[in-house]
């Protein structure tokens, strides 16, 4: 298991500490049992925010991984792979000119 990151622990840190804070000023509660569930459902809550943080590479190796995938799949017969468009790239001046027949300059 990797071991969490900066953002993980941050966010997960303040939603622990806002939400209880939040939770029991809204509660109003006074017994300890009253605590005890809030602080429990703050951490849980926290633990639920900081393991939905996306980890930076873990999209890369998802990418990567259904990349992969898709060329590896066996395609149907009689069916070509999908083309990405080429890129626009307007010819040189001079080379336009030549191929219209006119003197370049």
């Amino acid at each position: 298991m990797p071991r969490p990151t900066a953002a993980q622990l941050a966010y997960g840190s303040a939603t622990v500490f806002l939400s209880t804070l939040a939770m029991l000023l809204l509660s109003q509660t006074e017994s300890g049992t009253g605590v005890v569930v809030i602080a429990v459902a703050g951490l849980g809550l926290g633990l639920l925010v900081a393991m939905t943080v996306p980890l930076p590479c873990l999209a890369r190796v998802v990418r990567r991984r259904a990349a992969r995938a898709e060329a590896a799949a066996p395609r149907e017969p009689g069916t070509a792979p999908a083309r990405l468009p080429r890129p626009r790239v307007s010819p040189p001046a001079a080379a336009t000119r030549a191929e219209a027949g006119r003197p370049s300059r």
